[in-house]
């Protein structure tokens, strides 16, 4: 089993910045591929960023690419994203994901990941 627990988010202005953490207990966290994921009301659960499970790879989807990025520290456990250049449509719940595996795959998928965190708010002013 592996816990997860988001912290992080918070109201923030449209250009700003922020860094969500994603803890992580349980099993040997270099084992894990590691997922964000954002969800805003009304709509489907969306994949913002991933980090393979050594950290030697990192991928942001097109919504996040140039302003997201993925960091993980495998010593200490945590998950980190990086925010910058916030706009107002980045408003949402952002959750962090687990999956084991013995690659260096990162899976785009929610199905891909077996284990989530309880999601942090991330609302974005204009």
């Amino acid at each position: 089993q592996v816990q997860l627990v988001e912290s992080g988010g918070g109201l923030v202005q449209a250009g700003g910045s922020l860094r969500l953490s994603c803890a992580a207990s349980g099993r040997t966290f270099s084992d894990y591929v590691m997922g964000w994921f954002r969800q805003a009301p009304g709509k489907e659960r969306q994949f913002v960023g991933g980090i393979s499970r050594t950290g030697g790879n990192t991928y942001s989807a097109d919504a996040g690419k140039g302003r997201f990025t993925v960091s993980r520290d495998n010593a200490k456990k945590p998950v980190y994203l990086q925010m910058n250049d916030l706009k107002p449509e980045d408003t949402a719940a952002y959750y962090c994901a687990a999956a084991w595996t013995s690659t260096e795959l990162i899976f785009t998928g929610i199905k891909g990941y077996n284990y989530w965190g309880q999601g942090t708010p991330v609302p974005v002013s204009s």
